[in-house]
């Protein structure tokens, strides 16, 4: 007997009766971000791994610890990829697409990559739904891109989401505050965590970021970074929240605030949702200004902001609302008799109303009249009707409310007709809604 092959740990199939959730976010996603101006762009799932060395950084855990790294038949070092910004970096800059138009707006979406320790909401292959903006320096496009978060979010239906902001300041101010921060932890190394005593030494920045209680404690009296910002990082920041108050968008200063990677400068934002589903992993979304990465990979020296989203925590949240995002069957026929004539008469109309846009629902292996009911019923169909011989010669049948009430007279030609009157979608499942 053959042994059973499982998935791999950390990566989730995707069925019918959960697929249609991610299906209405990433519809959702393409909608409000062609709203925004945002075209939708695809990169390989495979990079050079020097991509994500040089850009995210050789020092972080990604680059460290996380990512699937291998030497293909050439002896070339590839990784899949663990983020969406860097290679949409490179392929902004293979491209030369700054010589063709002075901004750009861009979004994807799709699998990433990193072996890490999975918990809710985070696995070893998981989705991101992220944009960048190219060619803009000014706080307006960091405010443009917090809005397109808080719209798409709404357009979800989730509101419990907070927005946090914070500057890391630039080459110019940040070292000085970088300085009082390694002078600060040296002084309380014994209170940190193992982990974060070796951040202290690769990149101070990431233990404000430990989720470690002692450890926040710590980070909590350390230094201000907003204390330290020369003027015109300064001036970047207050014009910043100045435009997200003409927005009417709310958020809180926390001066606490990173980001993982190493490319940030200036604007850091994450969005934080209040849900006990999520734990501890709380944050749905974030990102920031990276405008010196694409001048290290390379490319011509163009100010750059981007954020991701969890796909798989949004996911999350929206199931745990309760709603349903399977599409509703306008109809479900039966085949009364067992006959060949009457079955593909049946396959036949079926067949003609999907043409037309509905979403029909036909048991092919056929069974008894109430065997096909009962699956009828369970479909969820709003109508049934019953095809056999009588209705064939008569060119009449009629429509069965599901949930109830009255049966509908219809001609066999006009079965199209009465459903779009009685308000039959006529534009099969992928017209998805949300049902409560």
């Amino acid at each position: 007997m053959s042994q059973k092959i499982n998935g791999v740990k950390g990566m989730n199939d995707l069925l019918p009766g959960e697929i249609e959730v991610w299906q209405f976010v990433e519809t959702t996603a393409r909608t409000l971000f062609g709203r925004f101006g945002y075209g939708e762009v695809r990169t390989p799932m495979v990079e050079d791994t020097a991509l994500f060395v040089r850009s995210v950084g050789e020092e972080t855990d990604i680059v460290g610890k996380e990512m699937y790294t291998f030497e293909d038949k050439g002896g070339r070092s590839l990784s899949l990829r663990p983020e969406g910004t860097a290679p949409a970096a490179r392929a902004y800059i293979e491209h030369s697409v700054s010589n063709v138009e002075p901004v750009s707006r861009w979004f994807y979406m799709g699998p990433m990559f990193r072996y890490e320790r999975m918990k809710t909401g985070r696995y070893r292959q998981f989705s991101q739904i992220g944009a960048e903006a190219y060619g803009a320096k000014e706080p307006a496009q960091d405010a443009e891109l917090m809005d397109v978060v808080v719209q798409f979010l709404e357009a979800l239906g989730l509101t419990d989401v907070t927005l946090n902001i914070n500057s890391l300041g630039d080459d110019n101010c940040r070292p000085a505050y970088h300085a009082k921060l390694v002078e600060y932890l040296n002084a309380h190394r014994g209170e940190l965590c193992a982990d974060c005593q070796q951040r202290l030494e690769r990149n101070p920045l990431r233990v404000l970021d430990c989720k470690n209680e002692k450890c926040q404690a710590v980070a909590a009296a350390g230094p201000n970074v907003l204390e330290f910002l020369c003027e015109p990082c300064r001036t970047h920041f207050t014009d910043l929240q100045r435009k997200l108050g003409v927005l009417g968008i709310r958020y809180v200063v926390n001066h606490r605030l990173v980001r993982g990677l190493d490319y940030y400068t200036r604007t850091v934002f994450e969005f934080i949702a209040s849900h006990p589903a999520l734990g501890t992993a709380s944050t749905v979304g974030g990102g920031g200004r990276y405008d010196k990465m694409m001048k290290g990979l390379g490319g011509p020296d163009v100010p750059a902001v981007g954020f991701a989203m969890g796909l798989d925590r949004l996911v999350l949240l929206l199931k745990e609302g309760g709603k349903t995002f399977t599409a509703q069957p306008d109809l479900f026929i039966v085949a009364a008799d067992v006959d060949a004539a009457c079955q593909d008469a049946a396959l036949a109309l079926t067949s003609r109303l999907r043409r037309e846009g509905f979403y029909v629902e036909f048991d092919t292996r056929g069974g008894s009249l109430k065997s096909q009911m009962k699956r009828a019923d369970k479909s969820g169909a709003r109508f049934s009707l019953v095809l056999g011989g009588d209705e064939l010669r008569s060119g009449q049948a009629k429509l069965k409310p599901m949930a109830g009430g009255d049966l509908v007279p219809v001609a066999l030609e006009a079965v199209a007709a009465t459903l779009r009157q009685a308000g039959g979608q006529a534009n099969g499942p992928s017209s998805l809604k949300t049902q409560e």
